[in-house]
């Protein structure tokens, strides 16, 4: 594979990926705050960082991908709150709610998953050095971070300082020495959870968790931090403040990258215009939903916008038919130099700042290859078009297509499982037979019946000389 480039949020250009230490590539996202149950844009980031996670794998010897989870939080000690429920039931199931959807989407757990209430000591360290090094004041029980202290602020969002100001929201408080200082750590009243610490019992703010969990398993600097646009300003921003002002640091991570928001049929995602969806909305309309949702949101460079629509969720799952139908036609093949080229070709894309819907694209031309190959048909177009020679025999094309599309999280399960995927599975295997059983007696009209029957629940019947195989419209 070619070098791999990236576009860099901090620098605003697309960037050749120079790892820190090419022995060992260090990568770290920002999780979810565990309060409630996962919406479409919490998605997002996850499998976007998970295709780049299994391509830094492909590439390098050895990734440590860190994702955190913020399991104390303002958010968390409301919900409590309006629910009587104790926080650590709320943050134990949530947590457990956003590993089963996220594993439905194919997204593989992160390398280190740091919660934020395991890492009070590195947060109370981390806010010791700030002080120490005269970038943060304790008043009335609270530190904060001296904003005019950093000359950098505002590099990583371009923003200046009105801007910043504007954007943060901020709560002038009395005892804040400038406006735009925030906050490192607040104290706590007996029904809030705290700590000890040296300017007493409180809990730390939100934007010092991530510089000390990332500290803590990456060290004081890495190769790439990942998130959504949307935590740009003021938290990525905060995050670099913090963690450079603390170690003297001329970077904080290498390379920024921000996925686009998610749009749900053009509108911004709210409860009050009623197109709020969670991960669970989705993967509640069948066995196909969690793979056919992450097929849509690839289908999507991660640095747009992207619209999900019903629509677009039905084509997504058109498409992975079309592709274990492919996969379950194929018959097994032996590694070969062609495969291994194909398989290349197609992830190729990804190397040009994770370029997924081209590498989609590429797929659905292996995907044509193996199927002229196999069931007949003319590839010459496609060869024509991409400018290739190839000639596979059935097989080689469908094994370059599940290798490429294992590093996008796409097309590794069971043709058949997908095929005929549901809880029915027997019952119309029952059907099949007696379908079979009135052709053999020559029941025309009742083998017709059963068929038609068959084809009203969804499920179409495909007869050969080999048998009758089925699947779900």
């Amino acid at each position: 594979m070619t070098e791999l480039r990236f576009h860099n949020s901090l620098t605003r250009r697309e960037e050749a990926f120079r790892p820190l230490d090419p022995a060992h590539v260090k990568l770290y996202v920002c999780g979810p705050t565990v309060y409630d149950l996962a919406h479409l844009g919490n998605a997002r980031p996850v499998v976007v960082f998970d295709v780049l996670a299994r391509l830094l794998r492909r590439v390098f010897p050895r990734v440590t991908y860190a994702r955190n989870i913020t399991d104390v939080d303002d958010k968390i000690n409301a919900r409590a709150r309006e629910s009587g429920e104790p926080i650590s039931a709320i943050t134990a199931r949530t947590t457990a709610d956003f590993h089963r959807d996220m594993t439905a989407l194919g997204a593989l757990p992160p390398d280190v998953e740091p919660t934020a209430t395991g890492h009070i000591a590195e947060m109370i360290a981390l806010t010791e050095k700030l002080i120490a090094n005269g970038h943060a004041y304790a008043a009335e029980g609270h530190v904060l971070f001296s904003v005019g202290s950093f000359a950098d602020y505002g590099r990583l969002s371009g923003r200046n300082q009105e801007e910043l100001l504007a954007g943060a929201r901020i709560d002038v408080a009395p005892y804040k020495r400038d406006a735009g200082d925030f906050v490192l750590w607040k104290p706590s009243d007996d029904e809030t959870p705290g700590w000890n610490s040296p300017w007493g019992r409180g809990r730390p703010g939100w934007h010092i968790e991530c510089s000390a969990m990332s500290w803590r398993h990456l060290g004081e600097q890495f190769d790439i931090h990942g998130g959504g646009a949307d935590l740009l300003f003021p938290h990525h921003e905060n995050e670099v403040a913090q963690s450079r002002a603390a170690f003297g640091t001329p970077f904080m991570a290498h390379t920024w990258l921000h996925n686009g928001m998610l749009l749900v049929d053009g509108e911004k995602m709210s409860k009050s215009l009623g197109n709020f969806l969670t991960v669970q909305d989705i993967l509640a309309q069948g066995p196909w939903a969690g793979e056919a949702f992450r097929l849509l949101l690839l289908r999507t460079h991660y640095r747009s916008a992207l619209d999900y629509t019903q629509a677009g969720l039905q084509e997504a799952k058109a498409e992975l038919d079309d592709s274990y139908a492919m996969l379950g036609r194929a018959p097994a093949v032996s590694e070969s130099p062609l495969i291994t080229e194909m398989a290349e070709w197609a992830l190729e894309p990804l190397a040009d700042d994770l370029n997924t819907p081209l590498a989609i694209a590429r797929l659905r031309d292996l995907r044509t290859l193996e199927n002229s190959a196999t069931v007949g048909g003319s590839a010459a177009a496609v060869l024509s078009r991409i400018g290739k020679s190839w000639q596979p025999v059935p097989g080689q094309a469908a094994a370059a297509f599940r290798e490429a599309a294992a590093v996008l999280g796409l097309a590794q399960g069971d043709p058949r499982a997908w095929l005929q995927g549901g809880d029915d599975a027997s019952a119309i295997e029952a059907a099949i037979a007696a379908r079979l059983a009135a052709r053999a007696a020559k029941n025309w009209a009742e083998a017709d019946r059963i068929r038609a029957e068959l084809l009203a629940q969804g499920v179409v019947l495909e007869d050969s000389a080999g048998g009758t195989t089925w699947k779900r419209a």
